[in-house]
């Protein structure tokens, strides 16, 4: 019997969906129609590819929004009548081009059938018939134009999606709270420093700490909606129990980084567990002098990761939670995947409200939180 590549791959895809995130399987379309693919077939002026022809049967895109079916390449899964639609719009950018500009940028004869959404940027299938690179899948890029090589038809790209998502985090596949995410930790590099190494003299020169934050700093809601359903969870629970998640948080990251080698960190970690107060912050403080001297050494090793959470501790000892657990989070997302599920279960594992939209954020009343553009954005919708 003759194998079905693309049939094939969309079985394993969907059941590894299912299975893994359920919210992202809900959001793939139900079969396009053979009568709609025609016509856009007809509209377009090309003939889709037998693989995309036979995708489409199978889902008909994916609904959008942060829960969407995207590839490893962030790129939803487009409808028949997106894949019109952005096709239109490329043709549109690539006019005017010459003949030799084109060929690198845009011609008529591709399709693109994953967006990025923030840009151009997106999956392109070749529908240049007669031609070896028939089906090819390559990528356009805003600024480079569109390039090919990615793989040599459908049927293989959706092979390959299949194999990353059955690897799991190996192949970039991570899931939480029933949704899939695309993300890869880049681990630290070798440990440097000791428990053992001196503290420096007052006057030596090292870079300066930025100490004036405090903890009733108000935090702007732009640094939450981009954790999602975490953010929303922060922007409502108690400011109690966000000061004892970023307490834990902080703990993470300098065990995870190493700076808990260092008693002057330590010491102020076990204090602040215990709920009292931090060491008055001054330049020439113990636990600061020797974050600086780590962000020096750090710069000295390239070492970026250990540079940030040194900077970024001070928001964690003198600063606002909510920042605390924002700045946590950034530094521990370049070297684990698992941030989003540590932060959960240093919040208490509450169950998780929606992924928070303008609506949430405009009637959001939390006066650690300055969501005031929201507000005035809602009232306004209001009326």
């Amino acid at each position: 019997m003759r194998r079905d590549p693309v049939r094939e791959s969309w079985d394993r895809i969907d059941e590894w969906l299912r299975e893994n995130a359920p919210r992202t399987f809900a959001t793939l379309g139900p079969p396009a129609e053979h009568e709609e693919i025609a016509a856009a077939e007809e509209e377009l002026g090309v003939t889709f590819p037998p693989d995309l022809f036979a995708s489409l049967l199978r889902h008909n895109g994916a609904l959008d929004g942060a829960e969407a079916f995207r590839f490893s390449t962030h790129d939803r899964l487009l409808s028949v009548s997106e894949i019109v639609g952005d096709t239109r719009f490329m043709r549109a950018i690539a006019e005017g081009l010459d003949e030799e500009e084109a060929e690198h940028y845009w011609l008529d004869t591709y399709l693109k059938f994953g967006s990025y959404g923030a840009t151009a940027d997106g999956l392109t299938i070749d529908c240049r018939r007669g031609r070896d690179s028939y089906g090819a899948i390559g990528r356009f890029f805003d600024e480079t134009g569109t390039g090919f090589g990615r793989a040599d038809s459908l049927g293989a790209y959706l092979a390959e999606l299949a194999d990353q998502l059955e690897s799991g985090r190996d192949g970039g596949a991570v899931t939480f709270n029933g949704r899939l995410l695309w993300e890869r930790a880049r681990p630290l590099g070798p440990d440097w420093g000791s428990a053992d190494d001196p503290l420096p003299r007052r006057d030596e020169q090292l870079p300066e700490l930025d100490l004036s934050c405090r903890p009733t700093d108000v935090l702007h809601v732009g640094h939450l909606d981009g954790l999602e359903e975490l953010g929303a969870l922060l922007a409502i629970l108690p400011r109690e129990q966000v000061a004892m998640a970023a307490r834990q948080q902080l703990r993470r990251v300098a065990v995870e980084t190493g700076l808990n080698k260092y008693p002057e960190v330590r010491s102020v970690l076990d204090a602040l567990d215990r709920c009292e107060a931090p060491p008055s912050p001054e330049q020439a403080n113990p636990l600061v002098l020797r974050l600086r001297t780590v962000i020096a050494q750090a710069n000295t090793q390239r070492d970026a990761p250990r540079r940030w959470a040194a900077e970024k501790m001070v928001h964690g000892i003198w600063g606002s939670p909510y920042r605390s657990v924002c700045e946590s989070v950034s530094i521990r997302g370049h070297f684990t995947v698992d941030w989003r599920t540590d932060l959960h279960e240093d919040l208490g594992s509450p169950p998780l409200p929606s992924i928070p939209d303008d609506r949430f954020w405009g009637t959001l009343r939390n006066p650690a939180i300055d969501s005031t553009w929201h507000a005035a954005q809602y009232a306004q919708d209001q009326g």
